[in-house]
């Protein structure tokens, strides 16, 4: 099989990367499950947006801060000024952020110094996400093929001219393009708690250690502080950081405060193991009691009808949380284009690392981070596009590939071990 561009993803990355690409490009989209079984359907508080001019030094300041100032300066400056016109765009497609009259209600986080977000109830990510695939669903230039598993890349010298995989019936495949963009989400399927799709397990990371593309900031891994504690097996399901950011307080066992729960979120997740810790307990407690009951139910509709599920009334009731794995700010390292190491391979979304978010992750900023610069690799690719000079397809040996998930995963968390041996 052959095609312009080739996408492996189907996440806001993946589909904003699509739709960013000329109309006579042919584009393919390979994703690993369904297309809905990508982690940006799970994202909930919201996405962050520059309001005016005079936001901007605050919106920078709470970004760096947020990342021990590890972040890249020039990465945080795009992701920040580009932030209006990627909602622009997200509104063209029909995605429906939460108003007052005619203008856009905006809420605020952990660790923000000021009200930036936009939301859509509790779902913001399931919104944007499904007007992003609705739309490269209507486009005959773009093809989706779901239960589709990348195990290889097709590379000549330090060239890529493809990936090899299989699918859910175990045939394998070879797929040469002219551009390769890796958009393979994060790897919380390799945690034994975490609150991403358990498919979700590196694959690009794993690859880009085979072909020795660069990765930076391996160890970089983010722990959320508030997710719905459980003994089920599974996903643990997320309590929003705009929770908190309307008022929720953490408790502990007495029904005592213990920290400031607008905090950066690796500064609230320590709290909370602290505290756990010295009360010998198995989480702690979120009490919701200084939301208006209504505002519960229209602004957090998703989590209020969840913790019903589980048992647990909001309205009436604190509800115990956990901290648990949610995202990964290292990855593959890429340029401001997202341009990877390797020639014809681009990388976008929690898969890559331009350096936005340093150390630990602001909260909101995760979307935003993924749509600026998965535009930015489409711009790229259409400014400096020219075509394999062999597109034939190689070979595949399907007994290569037998033990893959535990080689692929040995790969990735033996690198995650090294960088952070070597931070000691």
């Amino acid at each position: 099989m052959n095609t312009d561009i080739l996408i492996v993803g189907c996440g806001v990355a993946g589909l904003y990367c699509a739709l960013n690409f000329p109309e006579n490009r042919n584009i393919l989209i390979v994703t690993k499950n369904i297309a809905r079984k990508s982690d940006s359907y799970l994202a909930q508080g919201g996405i962050c947006v520059l309001r005016d001019e005079e936001d901007y030094d605050s919106f920078y300041e709470d970004t760096m801060k947020a990342g021990h100032y590890e972040n890249n300066p020039e990465s945080v400056d795009i992701m920040i000024r580009s932030s209006q016109g990627v909602i622009e765009d997200l509104v063209s497609f029909g995605v429906r952020f939460e108003k007052n009259g005619e203008a856009f209600n905006y809420t605020k986080e952990g660790a923000h110094s000021a009200p930036r977000i936009l939301f859509h109830e509790d779902e913001t990510g399931k919104e944007i996400t499904s007007h992003l695939l609705e739309t490269a669903r209507s486009r005959n230039n773009i093809t989706l093929i779901e239960n589709f598993t990348m195990v290889d890349l097709i590379c000549d010298g330090n060239e890529c001219r493809g990936i090899i995989g299989h699918d859910e019936e175990g045939n394998y495949k070879a797929i040469t393009a002219n551009y390769t963009v890796l958009a393979t989400g994060g790897i919380g399927g390799l945690f034994e708690h975490s609150t991403n799709y358990r498919h979700l397990t590196g694959d690009a990371l794993a690859l880009a250690i085979k072909y020795n593309v660069k990765l930076i900031h391996m160890d970089y891994i983010q722990i959320h502080p508030t997710t719905l504690f459980t003994k089920k097996d599974g996903r643990e399901f997320l309590i929003s950081e705009s929770v908190r950011g309307e008022g929720a307080i953490l408790l502990n066992s007495k029904g005592e405060r213990f920290t400031d729960e607008l905090q950066p979120r690796d500064v609230v997740s320590k709290a909370i193991f602290a505290e756990m810790e010295r009360e010998g307990t198995e989480h702690v407690w979120l009490s919701l009691a200084p939301i208006p009951e209504e505002e519960i139910k229209s602004h957090f509709p998703n989590i209020y009808q969840r913790c019903l599920d589980e048992g647990y009334d909001v309205t009436k009731e604190p509800i115990p949380v956990v901290p648990s794995q949610h995202y990964f700010m290292g990855g593959i390292d890429v340029n401001g284009f997202s341009k990877t190491s390797m020639d014809r391979l681009y990388a976008v979304g929690e898969t890559a690392c331009n350096g936005v978010h340093g150390r630990n992750r602001l909260a909101s900023n995760s979307l935003l981070e993924s749509l600026v610069f998965a535009k930015r690799a489409a711009s790229d690719i259409n400014l400096n596009y020219n075509s394999l000079k062999d597109d034939s397809l190689p070979e595949v040996k399907p007994e290569k590939y037998e033990n893959y998930k535990e080689e692929y995963k040995e790969l990735i968390l033996k690198s995650i071990e090294e960088e952070k041996q070597s931070h000691e």
